[in-house]
């Protein structure tokens, strides 16, 4: 039985794939016309169709059946993460954690970030790829390297967390989600979050929360927080 082949179409309607997807389907996977290949549009919809021209520089396709996905977790999960010194690092965060499930990734400029400036677009088609391996309906959303404090005084629907690593009573993330609702956590930089950003986002109504007594590098960080975000959200479905 032939694996089924997943391409990410956000523009289903031209009925042709993008350069890209046109090399891998024709030059490394060879698939000609007549041959089944099936589409999703990120946003919430699978497609069986089958390719009616294959060349080297083209390959279309007509729509044969349209398969709307039913959502496999309630609630808007959004991540915000000062990314890390090294490029491969945030690349493989946000690689694991679209194949866990979450739908938005941003990025935080923070006091003591070690990184200013990030290239969205690979990442981008980091969780392009992701989404395809991992069967996901819908993709998640990057957005631009944004300043702590202009990110954090937007507003936003749902519960809201800053992780941090000062002392202090602070509950574990885990216990405190709220099943079905939408939830917003950040993760800050190898250095941490500064006092001052702690305690404007607290100021804001961000909840300070614990991922658990280890330690964790930021990239761990944000993976725990998005597979703890995705467990409760996963809940009411399952319900």
């Amino acid at each position: 039985m032939k694996e089924e082949r997943f391409f990410y179409q956000p523009n289903i309607e031209t009925g042709e794939l993008t350069k890209e997807d046109t090399q891998h389907a024709v030059r490394v996977l060879r698939m000609n016309a007549g041959d089944t290949i099936w589409l999703m549009d990120g946003k919430g919809t699978f497609f069986e169709a089958e390719i009616t021209v294959a060349s080297n520089h083209r390959c279309a396709y007509r729509i044969v059946k349209e398969m709307p996905q039913e959502p496999a977790w309630k609630g808007h999960l959004h991540l915000a993460v000062a990314p890390t010194k090294l490029n491969d690092r945030i690349e493989w965060l946000a690689e694991k954690a679209t194949e866990i499930g979450f739908d938005e990734l941003s990025f935080l400029d923070c006091k003591f970030s070690e990184r200013h400036v990030i290239k969205t677009e690979r990442i981008d088609k980091i969780v392009v790829s992701a989404i395809k391996q991992s069967r996901k309906a819908w993709k998640t959303i990057v957005n631009e390297m944004q300043g702590f404090d202009e990110f954090v005084r937007q507003e936003r629907s749902g519960q809201r967390f800053i992780c941090h690593c000062y002392e202090g009573e602070k509950p574990y993330l885990l216990d405190v989600l709220k099943p079905g609702e939408d939830a917003t956590v950040l993760i800050g930089p190898e250095g941490d979050f500064s006092v001052d950003e702690v305690r404007l986002a607290e100021s804001l109504g961000y909840q300070p929360v614990s991922l658990g007594k280890s330690r964790l590098r930021t990239e761990t960080a944000a993976l725990v927080a998005v597979h703890m975000m995705q467990i409760v959200a996963s809940k009411t479905i399952k319900e």
